[in-house]
């Protein structure tokens, strides 16, 4: 007997179960879920010209074109495809972007090469409507901020609490000038789809009180639900107060000794060197207003020569003079002036064992 078709979309995100997604190339860059595949009923071209002919002719010469487009060889290799996918998750779903057409015609071309295979009831849209709508029940959960100056850890500590959610995980950025990672951030849909099953697996372990760490409206080039934003702005917060010398040795393994490893290990070592240089100085041009444009120069230079130095014989101690400077002249204040506006909603203050022992104890 085979499973009927999900509607189950709590179980079924929780458990990543695997999903193959039968949409165009085109609609799943724009957006889709971790657990999916796109393995294609048709290529974007041929969404295409389905869809004009629809358009112009209707629903039956719309049918009839794609059945000409998608047929012998072209028909047999998808098909392949797709009976691969479902023998290696017999768990598993498919979906279109409405559980309609698309979907009944793959189950039924499956059934004919002998795989009963369940679809998504509603489809790519009706499991996006439940993810917003879990973002938007959870921002009216208890919640309770870290904040502090950067390199304090916050990030590290979301991770390590039983109920953090990790904003800046969710984005694949870290929400700063040298936030990016080698891999591209996330699409605003992808972050929240993201962000969403993270929200739902917490849940379904028992939290009900989330931390999160205090960030801004924009992540990088995503921007963090409005519900939760709003939530954040009456939200008690937990200070980090880390000394500089903790806070500078976090950021020089997380914008320096790591970036450099992922960049060569992703282009080789010579590539890599170079694109690892580029994200640096991109970081520092990025806030070159804010630093003014003699301070700029002057980071700058020191910046470049610590990359020539760690390049030719691996010593990293150049790297603190510019990071301490950054600090000191450009995030702390920025921050302290940014904290004085929520004063009133410290919580806690102390440093990085004491917060996450607080938060423990208090925000369970």
């Amino acid at each position: 007997m085979s499973r009927p078709n999900c509607q189950d979309f709590r179980q079924l995100l929780i458990n990543d179960t695997p999903l193959m997604d039968m949409r165009a190339p085109v609609e799943f860059v724009q957006g889709a879920y971790p657990s999916s595949r796109n393995l294609p009923l048709m290529l974007d071209e041929e969404r295409k010209a389905v869809g004009t002919c629809y358009k112009e002719q209707g629903q039956e010469a719309a049918i009839a074109l794609g059945h000409e487009l998608i047929n012998g060889e072209v028909k047999a290799e998808r098909v392949a495809q797709w009976k691969a996918f479902c023998e290696a998750n017999p768990n598993g779903y498919l979906y279109c972007f409405r559980g309609g057409l698309r979907s009944r015609i793959t189950q039924q071309w499956l059934k004919e090469a002998g795989i009963d295979y369940p679809f998504i009831e509603g489809g790519y849209k009706a499991l996006r409507r439940f993810l917003i709508e879990t973002i938007d029940d959870v921002a009216t959960k208890p919640m309770t901020l870290i904040g502090g100056n950067t390199g304090c850890g916050k990030t590290i500590m979301v991770n390590e609490l039983a109920n953090g959610i990790d904003l800046e995980g969710a984005a694949n950025h870290r929400g700063s000038s040298f936030g990016r990672y080698v891999s591209a951030q996330r699409t605003q849909i992808n972050f929240e789809n993201v962000l969403a099953i993270s929200m739902l697996k917490k849940q379904a372990a028992g939290v009900s009180h989330f931390v999160y760490e205090d960030e801004g409206k924009i992540i990088g080039s995503v921007g963090v639900p409005l519900p939760i934003v709003q939530a954040m702005k009456a939200a008690p917060i937990a200070i980090v107060d880390d000394p500089l010398d903790v806070r500078l040795e976090r950021l020089l393994d997380d914008y320096v000794v790591k970036m450099q490893r992922d960049f060569c290990t992703e282009f080789g070592e010579q590539e890599g060197w170079e694109r690892f240089t580029q994200y640096l100085e991109h970081g520092m041009f990025s806030i070159r207003k804010r630093l003014g444009y003699q301070r700029y120069e002057k980071l700058l230079l020191v910046q470049q020569q610590a990359i020539k130095v760690m390049q030719s014989s691996g010593e990293l101690s150049g790297h603190y003079d510019w990071l301490s400077l950054l600090l000191e002249q450009y995030y702390d204040p920025m921050y302290t002036y940014q904290l004085s506006k929520k004063a009133e909603r410290i919580a806690y203050r102390g440093e990085y064992a004491d917060v996450k022992a607080w938060l423990a104890e208090n925000c369970a």
